[in-house]
């Protein structure tokens, strides 16, 4: 019972200081730390130990995101320098006008994420152009991560078709392709962009007649007037990445976000290099984003390392994947929970499958139908506060608090795939 308990007041705990604003730096370790204590586990010696178990988690994290962090940082800071961002963003507004900002950012974000680009680097890579677009809309910034969450992680990730590993990792347990139970799937994105577009422009519609507006910060890019580069050396790179991520990641998976990022720093250097203000310091920004960006979320990876390694986890993870009631709303659940205990979608579904995978199957569960409810439903409570997304884009991208900005973003990545899961189920269930 102890372990339980600590391993939920330590999941709380991190939660609670995430939300009060104190470096992950601090927090995660201190909150694994707690976990450690009331599960027993070794501190420094021992196999399985704390700092052992917890340091493979953060490194772990480092050593395969780095270089995909690192050039997304760097793709966003340069379409911000060279005036990229400031100039496609105008065009849009020229186009669609003022009240299609919102709308601009979600569209980016959702072409992006369905196209194969990790959800991290579409954050990295969209944000100069959001920030763009609100500040010449008079919109306030603190809706910009729940406008690129929204975008990225709800009716584009876990639905039928997408490239991003929360639609691949049940083929392997599952024998199923990335298309699997399209119908139903196709239903619920429609619901959860059209419900979520609606909530979002509510939420936004209301903090603007309340009297909020578009405040700017001094580290936010210096804005002269100056020639700016034709919006098309914009939106040529992005599509750059955009090519590129689809053609090779059935080949290298993850790995292609390197060369398609690569190629779009590349084209985006060639074409605009001549509307660089200062290529030095956006080097160095970049650099710094990109680590700070990756720490963070590293941090909280540890944390998960250190939950996965306690007993308490062992018996939650038994507890539900053999939930009584129909199939899918058990494989649901225990997908869901798991995923919010590690703060990874991919986490709990690569926990939960070898389980759920089997046990289900034997008991004559569709499996195209049990793929979509596993990628629906780890797309809900992986986005608490701690979750590494989460804290990368709310934090280190868009420089926001989680007291200002994570309401809204909870509302579009935690409630509306909820609601989109529970549509799911009744449609299979039903049909």
């Amino acid at each position: 019972m102890l372990s339980l308990l600590g391993l939920i007041a330590g999941l709380a705990l991190l939660i609670y200081l995430t939300l009060k604003g104190m470096n992950l730096f601090i927090a995660a370790p201190l909150c694994a730390l707690f976990v450690a204590l009331t599960n027993g586990l070794p501190i420094f010696l021992g196999e399985g130990n704390f700092v052992t178990t917890y340091m493979s988690g953060f490194t772990g994290f480092i050593a395969a995101w780095f270089f995909m962090f690192l050039l997304g940082a760097l793709f966003g800071k340069f379409m911000e320098d060279t005036g990229a961002a400031d100039s496609l963003s105008r065009w849009i507004i020229t186009k669609l006008g003022f009240k299609q900002a919102v709308f601009a950012v979600v569209a980016a974000c959702a072409i992006l994420t369905y196209g194969g680009v990790s959800v991290f680097v579409v954050a990295f890579s969209v944000y100069p152009m959001a920030l763009s677009l609100f500040k010449d809309a008079n919109l306030p910034r603190r809706f910009i991560p729940a406008t690129m969450a929204f975008g990225s992680v709800t009716f584009t990730m876990t639905s039928a078709g997408s490239p991003e590993i929360q639609n691949w990792i049940p083929i392997k347990y599952l024998g199923t392709s990335p298309f699997a139970a399209w119908e139903v799937s196709l239903v619920v994105a429609i619901f959860m962009a059209l419900f979520g577009y609606w909530w979002l422009k509510r939420m936004i519609g209301k903090a603007v007649t309340q009297g909020e507006t578009f405040v700017t910060r001094d580290d936010d890019p210096l804005v002269t007037e100056r020639k700016l580069p034709n919006p098309f050396t914009g939106f040529i790179p992005l599509t750059v990445v955009l090519v590129l991520s689809f053609l090779l990641h059935e080949q290298l998976a993850q790995l292609a976000l390197i060369i398609a990022l690569g190629g779009g720093v590349l084209t985006l250097m060639v074409m605009n290099f001549k509307y660089f203000t200062n290529l030095g310091r956006a080097v160095n920004l970049g650099t710094t984003g990109a680590l700070l960006a990756i720490g963070n979320t590293a941090a909280v990876v540890g944390f998960g390392s250190i939950a996965k390694t306690t007993d308490a986890f062992a018996q939650t993870v038994e507890v539900m994947t053999h939930l009584p009631g129909h199939e899918l709303i058990g494989a649901a659940i225990a997908v869901s929970v798991i995923a919010g205990l590690t703060g990874s979608a991919s986490g709990g579904q690569a926990i939960a499958l070898p389980l759920v995978a089997p046990h289900y199957l034997d008991q004559g569960v569709d499996p195209e139908e049990l793929h979509r409810i596993v990628s629906i439903s780890s797309g809900a409570l992986d986005s608490l506060p701690h979750n590494g997304y989460v804290v990368t884009t709310i934090r280190a991208i868009c420089g926001e608090t989680h007291q200002a900005a994570y309401g809204p973003m909870a509302a579009l990545t935690v409630v509306v795939p909820l609601i989109g899961l529970c549509i799911a189920i009744a449609l299979f269930v039903l049909f």
